[in-house]
């Protein structure tokens, strides 16, 4: 689809309310310029696009409210903007069934053309052998400068951006909320050095609070970054389960580290491998599967 509306009526749009991503995708298709809809009366938005005439009112006044244009405006000082025709959108998040039309980021955009990237999740619970498991699985490809993305979630994400950080790799953090509310809040130092040495992607304007289905919805954007998931340990039924199931719906490969099937953290691991998942022993096997960028990124 060829998008011809101004950028920043865009990003307006989308911060509506009712102005769902899938209502958005319908109404471009109508009005490319997003000219007409400045224009309409929430009756006639209720008639075209078939959503009730009070949740087009209260969208058509969002949309003609210009605190709202000011505030998107005063937020484009502190944080990038990103929408989906511009030129650091992501390429590899551009080919997955829903992807996100805006994203919010902070730190170092350059981090989203580079490649090869891998995202690497896992329990917020993890086991005593978790670090080991990351380590032996990871610490090559990230001083190989290969871009570790994960969600900053307790356990196992927080410790790959930590791991990426100490080796001063490459690493981008997605997060299920805006920026001024960081989620867990113990990990706002983590939030600043990510930021500082690396970068912070949310698909939630600054001020938005973290909210329970924010996660899993994430979730796609950390698997729709990457070429590849990488496992490292996993409850049988979790979030980590569900991006799993979000790469693999993507097209992505699927990675895991099997581990003991005595502990409850590897037993998702364990049965995706069973399912067909890559088993990883070192990160020798990732680059076996990859060879071709293991060879460019080692000339």
């Amino acid at each position: 689809m060829n998008y011809y509306f101004n950028r920043l009526d865009f990003i307006h749009l989308s911060r509506c309310r009712y102005a769902s991503r899938s209502f958005i995708r319908k109404w471009i298709r109508i009005d490319p310029e997003l000219k007409m809809i400045y224009q309409i009366t929430s009756q006639e938005l209720s008639q075209i696009i078939r959503i009730p005439q009070k949740k087009a009112q209260t969208l058509l006044q969002d949309l003609h409210n210009p605190q709202l244009k000011k505030k998107i405006l005063d937020e484009s000082r502190d944080f990038h903007i990103i929408t989906i025709v511009d030129e650091y959108y992501p390429l590899m998040l551009n080919t997955i069934k829903d992807a996100p039309l805006v994203l919010y980021g902070a730190g170092n955009l350059d981090l989203l053309t580079k490649q090869p990237t891998l995202s690497v999740i896992g329990t917020r619970n993890p086991s005593s052998e978790a670090f080991g498991k990351l380590t032996i699985s990871i610490a090559p490809l990230i001083d190989a400068k290969w871009v570790i993305v994960s969600g900053m979630a307790r356990g196992i994400d927080s410790m790959a951006h930590r791991l990426t950080l100490k080796r001063q790799g490459n690493t981008i953090a997605v997060l299920g909320s805006g920026f001024r509310s960081v989620y867990p809040r113990e990990h706002l130092p983590l939030y600043q050095e990510i930021v500082k040495e690396g970068l912070v992607l949310s698909e939630y304007p600054p001020d938005e609070p973290p909210r329970k289905y924010y996660f899993p919805e994430r979730n796609r954007i950390i698997s729709g970054l990457t070429m590849g998931t990488l496992v490292i340990e996993a409850m049988k039924k979790s979030g980590t389960m569900i991006t799993v199931n979000q790469a693999l719906d993507q097209g992505r490969d699927v990675f895991a580290v099997p581990g003991n099937p005595l502990l409850k953290q590897c037993i998702g691991c364990n049965e995706i491998i069973q399912d067909g998942a890559k088993l990883i022993q070192s990160a020798e096997d990732i680059y076996t599967e990859w060879n071709y960028y293991f060879q460019m990124f080692n000339k």
